[in-house]
């Protein structure tokens, strides 16, 4: 069966947002090959994770630039599972990644809003086991 393989991220540039995902969030560097003079092929994944990755996407038009950071119009638009909430809730806040919100309690799991470093929102979740 077909599966969601990579999910595109528009970033400004590729070392900042390598920093970020790598050493804030945790995220495997799992590809970083250069398509041309100013392309690169950068691929970055949750530790674990087998299937979905993030395509590190540099902005290169006016429009992709305007929408580094906005990619999903204020919505949340990923969703980070853990099995340890506390444990990577406090690891990202070391590393600076700011949290919009204390973590809360919702029937599906545990969770917060954050931002990365271009202000695009996610959820850090510890599912509810269902």
């Amino acid at each position: 069966m077909a599966h969601l393989g990579l999910v595109a991220l528009l970033v400004r540039e590729y070392e900042e947002a390598i920093a970020f995902y790598v050493n804030a969030l945790g995220f495997d560097l799992l590809e970083d090959t250069r398509v041309d003079e100013v392309t690169r092929w950068v691929v970055v994944r949750p530790p674990g994770t087998r299937e979905t990755a993030l395509l590190l996407a540099r902005a290169s038009t006016p429009v992709e630039q305007a929408r580094v950071g906005d990619q999903t119009g204020g919505c949340v638009g990923w969703i980070l599972n853990t099995e340890s909430f506390d444990r990577d809730h406090a690891r990202m806040k070391a590393a600076g990644v700011e949290f919009e919100e204390e973590p809360r309690h919702e029937p599906y799991g545990t969770v917060a809003v954050f931002r990365d470093l271009y202000g695009n929102r996610w959820d850090l979740i510890q599912p509810t086991d269902r």
